[in-house]
């Protein structure tokens, strides 16, 4: 018996059905966000004692705006990420730990907030001093560890030196770029250094969202007969605004060229996704496969016209739009269908989660928490009491509904209630003297434990 025919076979023995998709209304209630809640399915059965370990994709997409999705309210069209919603969650209340792009991806593959180990900020250019440290264990390490075969494809930005690049750190495959850009027409790839694969630098004919695309499908290929891990980071729709005529002609009737090309990029964005969401349908593969999907930080909308809505701010800013992301994860045989989960989970919580899914434990040295118990309804309490975020002289902390933030040269942290004000526009911190003390306190409690003491918020 082969492993398609095991995975089929251990599919149709399974006949638990979920009986509520959120573990009661602290779980799910309906999203806070003005959108429509899809459907839900009740028919697929779960099967959570399942011995298949599970091939794990982790798709990353650069700058994406929290609007950027149609199932996120948007108005440019991604049906096949919209996809993973009606097969699998929407986390309405997705973070990641930072709202630039290397240290959420540093706080992303440790499962530990990056500010333990001195990532606070993005590395400059040229600079190979300032990457990820090589204390810290990352996803691909301990699932190489389990016998998974693993492979990153696109942009890396966590150090260039030879000791910190993605075969040295757990990768089998590399193809993609060390920096914070990369150009995407052949041709005109000055930034970001070269395109490589592993560590050899080559030359890419293929528009790089498409190449990308074109290396997830080959890995799926080739090691569809044993566990895998695929970290898929695209940079789009990060600048430089670039797109072939194909996906241009989209969008005509967009007048704003920048809007125009934008979509076009996330059209090539939403194409890539689909072709590996349907190469899993093909290989028999899809029912167990956890896929995840998530932006690494909000959109920068000047730059790109990338949309948040209708949360404040934006790339860079601690406020909502900054770090409140898509967040989307499919996995058929564990997880329902069409559901909206409004708890707060964060980045952090992804290493973790697939240790799980992978049957391992996880370290007591992680922040993050295992997801599958809160998304399945068997763990009906919020998977974190408080979230915390801190760059340079900004910082922020979430407390239930609660959310108090410090912008850079601001004079005072202001405090909001997202379950009532989530465009963070009523301060009620004059109103709420003793419960922002409390949170006050409760997020310097934490910044004492991070690295890098002046950075952290000044007493008052």
């Amino acid at each position: 018996m082969n492993r398609r025919e095991f995975l089929r076979l251990a599919g149709a023995a399974s006949a638990a059905t979920l009986l509520h998709l959120a573990g009661g209304p602290a779980a799910c209630t309906a999203s806070q966000l003005p959108l429509p809640t899809p459907s839900v399915s009740l028919a697929r059965p779960a099967s959570p004692t399942s011995t298949a370990r599970p091939n794990l994709i982790l798709i990353l997409a650069d700058d994406l705006g929290y609007a950027g999705l149609g199932c996120q309210g948007g108005d440019l069209p991604t049906p096949n990420i919209d996809s993973l919603t009606a097969g699998g969650v929407r986390a309405a209340s997705g973070y990641v730990t930072c709202p630039v792009c290397a240290p959420t991806r540093a706080g992303l593959l440790t499962g530990r907030y990056q500010q333990r180990f001195g990532f606070e900020t993005n590395p400059g250019p040229g600079d190979e001093t300032s990457g990820l440290p090589l204390s810290e264990k990352i996803i691909p390490e301990y699932l190489k560890e389990l016998g998974y075969a693993t492979a990153m494809f696109g942009k890396w930005h966590l150090g260039s030196s030879p000791e910190q690049q993605p075969t040295q750190r757990g990768f089998d495959e590399f193809f993609g770029f060390l920096g914070g850009s990369h150009s995407y027409l052949p041709g005109e790839r000055q930034t970001g250094g070269p395109l490589l694969r592993g560590d050899t630098p080559v030359q890419e004919a293929a528009y790089l969202t498409d190449a990308l695309r074109g290396e997830a499908l080959s890995f799926i290929d080739r090691r569809q007969h044993e566990p895998f891990f695929l970290y898929l980071a695209f940079n789009a729709v990060h600048t430089p605004l670039q797109a072939p005529d194909e996906y241009m002609q989209r969008f005509t009737h967009i007048a704003d060229e920048a809007r125009r090309t934008h979509a076009a990029m996330l059209a090539a964005l939403d194409d890539a996704v689909g072709a590996v969401l349907n190469k899993l349908a093909e290989t028999g593969l899809e029912q167990d496969t956890l896929v995840v999907f998530l932006s690494d930080n909000g959109g920068p909308t000047a730059q790109t016209t990338a949309s948040n809505a209708p949360l404040r701010g934006g790339k860079a800013t601690l406020y909502e739009g900054g770090v409140r992301v898509p967040f989307l994860l499919r996995w058929p045989r564990r997880l329902p269908a069409g559901l909206v989960y409004t708890q707060p989970i964060a980045s952090l919580d992804l290493l973790p989660t697939l240790l799980s899914a992978a049957g391992a434990a996880s370290s007591a040295q992680l922040d993050g928490v295992d997801l599958l118990p809160h998304l399945s309804g068997s763990q009906p309490a919020a998977p974190h009491d408080q979230l915390y975020w801190r760059m340079r002289q900004q910082w922020a902390l979430r407390s239930g509904d609660w959310k108090l933030v410090q912008t850079e040269g601001g004079r005072r942290p202001m405090l909001f209630n997202l379950a009532e004000d989530l465009s963070e526009q009523n301060d009620l911190s004059t109103q709420e003297p003793a419960r922002l003390r409390t949170l006050r306190s409760q997020y310097q409690a934490w910044a004492d434990q991070m690295v890098d003491s002046q950075a952290k918020s000044r007493k008052s």
